[in-house]
């Protein structure tokens, strides 16, 4: 999966603008991209919530994303928020 890290410095996003900021970042080179997975850490939310897709720590909503054919992973100051596309 392909990592692509922004970060933004001077200005602070919420989820939507940062979900709209990866959405055009995902579908720069595939214009069918679809939104697999994502996590805003502040908030403590992600989707979805699999809890038995979990590996050996790692996020159930990240695995999920990589297991479901997520070519993209976007995240935004350092992991705030994270979204993952297909």
């Amino acid at each position: 999966m392909k990592r692509v890290e922004c970060r933004l410095t001077g200005y602070e996003v919420d989820f939507d603008q940062a979900r709209e900021m990866a959405r055009l970042l995902g579908e720069k080179e595939n214009e069918f991209a679809t939104l697999v997975s994502w996590c805003d850490r502040e908030k403590g939310v992600h989707s979805p919530h699999c809890l038995k897709c979990e590996i050996k720590g790692e996020a159930a909503w990240e695995v999920y994303g990589r297991n479901h054919q997520g070519r993209l992973r976007i995240s935004i100051d350092d992991d705030r928020f994270v979204f993952i596309y297909s």
